[in-house]
């Protein structure tokens, strides 16, 4: 009898293959033929699924934020479910640590989704995810910090009005920029800005987020 393929399994573990790729050689050398022999397989098997390099590069990008947003929600239910002060601020840190290369599995996505970001500026077919991605991702940020910023004014009143609008911009974006460059710079010098590196800027700007939020009150 012919062996049945798991056709969503199959696609994952090509994805993986993708990313294991551009984690070590760069998005350049993903090609159809190298990820088939880096995911072992014949290089018919990854075209009966992706017919050419840039649908499969499209797909990979896709499956790459889906996969950090799924964490993202996760970690965001979470916060919102936490009571006590010290418990969402560990939530609030869990959170932002899905963005850094923390593991392996983190760190093959985010070196993904920096690639596949920047490769967006000059490869149109790449520019639809690209815009989805911060989106999606700014949203995230976007809810927590209108819940940082809030404090203890539920109803968020802190934020009402044209000024705290451009509040909430100016820090979702500030926060952005940090964790941006968290990842760079963790992918690119993980001996030196080691886990314990990462949660104390983390615990820093939220200290200044706490500030801010006082002197708006």
């Amino acid at each position: 009898m012919p062996k049945i393929v798991d056709a969503s399994a199959r696609r994952q573990e090509i994805v993986d293959a993708v990313c294991r790729i551009i984690a070590t050689d760069g998005l350049e050398r993903a090609s159809l033929r190298e990820v088939a022999d880096e995911a072992g397989l014949a290089v018919g098997s990854v075209r009966h699924y992706f017919g050419t390099s840039e649908e499969l590069l499209a797909f990979t990008f896709s499956a790459v934020v889906d996969r950090i947003l799924a964490r993202l929600a996760t970690a965001l239910a979470g916060v919102s479910s936490a009571s006590r002060p010290g418990e969402q601020h560990e939530a609030v840190l869990t959170l932002l640590s899905e963005f850094l290369p923390l593991d392996e599995e983190r760190a093959l996505d985010a070196c993904a989704w920096l690639a596949f970001k920047n490769a967006a500026r000059i490869r149109p077919f790449l520019a639809a995810e690209a815009d989805r991605s911060h989106r999606a991702v700014a949203a995230v940020v976007g809810q927590l910090i209108t819940r940082l910023l809030a404090g203890d004014d539920p109803a968020g009143d802190v934020l009402a009005g044209d000024d705290g609008g451009e509040q909430l911009v100016t820090e979702a974006e500030r926060l952005l920029a940090t964790l941006d460059g968290l990842t760079m710079h963790a992918l690119l010098q993980p001996a030196w800005l080691t886990r314990e590196m990462c949660r104390d800027v983390l615990e820093s700007h939220l200290a200044g987020l706490r500030r801010t939020a006082g002197v708006s009150h």
